[in-house]
């Protein structure tokens, strides 16, 4: 009979316990939510490791200003940066503006000791704490972020701007445009005459600067599908030299950052699209001939760029090393000073197609 009375006790003790449990989950949530979900998250990127997908931001991570001097948290010093060719116009253009709003944030651009300047080198420089913070054309390998895990650090990836790669050939050269798959072919040397692919019957001469470069990788990676040039392909040192062997073969190519092709006058920029039918110019149509250049200059197509109907489209990177250091705040400032509004525009400007 005791039994009997005891049962109805019990359950409802059972029920007071999983209220005050149930209740106290909640409460230790509303208070320390943030802390135990980063907690939890640790844990699980722990056991599936960022060896192969690099930390990287969003553009909402980054805080929205009007222009560089309303900015803030820009740190005073000097801190050198290097990396991709392809960040040339910025530094040449828009690196000095944001010094004359923060003069005590001195850049100091850094070329790698005996080689050339490339996406890969810099970040090579940044992981050898040779620079505060890279500039890169392309995104981190698998490799390249486990080297800096080793080092006891992250590296993250903030992106500024978007860009294309244009193929440059000569200006008397008459070729409609090209797919990626003719593109490769030419690359892989299977396609080396003009004729194949709808032009005059003459010899292809396909150049490339060396394959350490963001540019080159990015190239090789999407045309090639990762594969190797074939034995055609000429090797030159800079961006300079092969406009130079375009302007003067009529029977030569060369792929670089659009910004560099675009506007030039002694080289044609040629339509590329993923089929015939679908071939997308990197410039604004019509284009420019020769014979009207410099008065007039041919003008990046940014709207197929920013929507990706342009096929050869990447963005472009900010690389910053995160150990709590002077040089992590140096490499997000300026960051965030290129996802300024004042930013974004002069990055349009350079030729880049704005995130922002």
């Amino acid at each position: 009979m005791a039994k009997k009375n005891d049962t109805p006790i019990l359950i409802a003790a059972f029920l007071i316990t999983a209220a005050l449990i149930s209740f106290g989950g909640w409460w230790l949530t509303r208070q320390f939510g943030d802390n135990l979900g980063g907690i939890v998250s640790d844990g699980d990127s722990s056991s599936s490791t960022t060896s192969s997908s690099p930390a990287s931001s969003t553009v909402a991570d980054i805080p929205s200003s009007q222009n560089f001097a309303s900015v803030a948290s820009v740190p005073s010093g000097v801190f050198s940066y290097g990396g991709s060719t392809t960040w040339a116009p910025v530094r040449g253009m828009i690196d000095p503006v944001i010094q004359q709003a923060h003069p005590g944030f001195q850049l100091r651009y850094t070329d790698p000791v005996g080689g050339a300047p490339s996406s890969g080198a810099g970040i090579q420089m940044l992981l050898n704490n040779q620079i505060g913070f890279s500039q890169s054309s392309r995104s981190l390998s698998p490799q390249e972020i486990q080297a800096a895990q080793q080092r006891n650090f992250t590296l993250r990836e903030i992106p500024v701007a978007l860009e294309g790669i244009a193929i440059a050939v000569h200006p008397d050269l008459s070729v409609e445009g090209l797919t990626i798959a003719q593109l490769r072919d030419i690359y892989t040397g299977q396609i080396d005459n003009w004729s194949q692919v709808g032009g005059p019957n003459l010899a292809i001469a396909p150049y490339s600067r060396p394959t350490d470069g963001g540019t080159v990788e990015f190239f090789i990676s999407n045309v090639m599908g990762g594969g190797n040039f074939g034995g055609t392909v000429r090797i030159v040192s800079t961006t300079t030299e092969a406009l130079r062997a375009v302007a003067s073969n009529t029977g030569s190519i060369y792929f670089a950052s659009a910004p560099e092709v675009i506007g030039q006058c002694t080289t044609k920029p040629l339509p590329i699209g993923n089929s015939s039918s679908t071939l997308i110019a990197p410039y604004q149509v019509p284009l420019v001939p020769a014979s009207q250049c410099p008065a007039q200059r041919n003008q990046m197509n940014m709207a197929a760029l920013q929507t990706g109907e342009y096929p050869l489209t990447r963005r472009l990177l900010v690389v910053v090393k995160e150990n709590g250091q002077i040089d992590q705040q140096a490499g997000e400032a300026y960051a965030t000073l290129l996802l300024s509004q004042e930013g974004q525009s002069l990055l349009e400007q350079a030729g880049f197609v704005p995130i922002r």
